[in-house]
């Protein structure tokens, strides 16, 4: 039984590896960045009052990457936050392979769009190593959240990591993948 490869997969195939390796003139397809594996991490601080907060997000955050979250421990203890040592205080799930292509594909053509006044994705949030960080506000721009059972509205970093070595390159790549970058 074969699989059926992702649209984006594809498309990073068929078109984006060419047209990067002659915007950049690489010798080989072989130099070419890649998306290696998306990221995404939420960080809950009412998880110090409400043990119940955790379960929830790693439930929407499972269903909204299609794979299983887990779930991050304090490592250590802060009085003045009411935080404890291995105390569970958020929840991250790392996507690679075709799982990482397909979540891209939702990001992009269903989530981003349902975004209130959106604009375009920020182009300044690379680190200078080729890796991309976005922050979404609302879990609930994802349709695979039912937004009647929402009791709090958390928010998201989702870092995408390339094997681009510079902020160009990791650009071009996401932007060839369709990732709609604000204009400056």
């Amino acid at each position: 039984m074969e699989t059926k490869s992702p649209r984006l997969k594809k498309q990073y195939h068929e078109t984006v590896v060419k047209d990067l390796q002659e915007k950049f003139q690489y010798k080989s397809s072989m130099q070419v960045p890649k998306l290696l594996k998306i990221a995404i991490n939420q960080g809950l601080g009412a998880a110090t009052q409400d043990k119940k907060v955790v379960d929830v997000a790693l439930d929407e955050l499972t269903r909204i990457t299609g794979q299983h979250a887990v779930s991050t421990i304090s490592k250590k203890a802060i009085s003045n936050f009411k935080l404890r040592e291995n105390m569970p205080i958020g929840a991250r799930v790392t996507l690679r392979g075709n799982n990482m292509y397909e979540f891209l594909d939702r990001l992009i053509s269903v989530a981003l769009p349902r975004v209130r006044d959106f604009k375009g994705v920020n182009n300044k949030s690379f680190d200078g190593r080729g890796n991309f960080t976005l922050g979404i506000t609302e879990q609930i721009i994802f349709p695979e959240i039912d937004i009647d059972k929402v009791t709090k509205i958390t928010g998201m970093d989702i870092t995408f990591v390339t094997t681009a070595t510079t902020d160009a390159e990791a650009y071009e790549l996401l932007k060839g993948l369709g990732m709609p970058f604000r204009k400056a």
